[in-house]
């Protein structure tokens, strides 16, 4: 297998997560807005609308836990990065008046076709 079609598999999956992360937070009650929004600093996965507040959310997935838990993967750098990301959005979108905020991250563990395991973090960083 290329690195090509193993990358492709890889954009496959998550995909799906994050396809599964958004009909999930919908039945949740939460409003859809956009997924995949990019611009020069980064990429946010989902943005919905939760009551008053806008929620940025960051979908991780693995299928083996060996290596630790989708949440373990949201490091630092990963938080600021997707910050700068919401910063740009947030101007771009509202000038200088932002609504309210929170960033989320969904967690998805296990096998995407066979009922995976979702863990929603409501408030996970600042």
């Amino acid at each position: 297998m290329t690195a090509a079609s193993k990358q492709t598999q890889q954009q496959i999956r998550g995909n799906s997560a994050e396809a599964l992360a958004k009909h999930y937070l919908t039945a949740q009650g939460l409003d859809f807005v956009q997924a995949n929004y990019r611009c020069k600093t980064g990429e946010i996965d989902l943005i919905f609308w939760h009551n008053d507040a806008l929620v940025f959310v960051e979908v991780r997935y693995r299928q083996e836990l060996s290596h630790g838990t989708p949440l373990d993967s949201v490091t630092g750098s990963k938080q600021r990065k997707l910050k700068r990301a919401v910063q740009f959005y947030l101007q771009r979108q509202f000038g200088d008046h932002w609504p309210a905020c929170r960033f989320d991250v969904i967690g998805i563990a296990g096998n995407l076709n066979n009922s995976p395991e979702i863990c929603w973090v409501q408030h996970a960083f600042y």
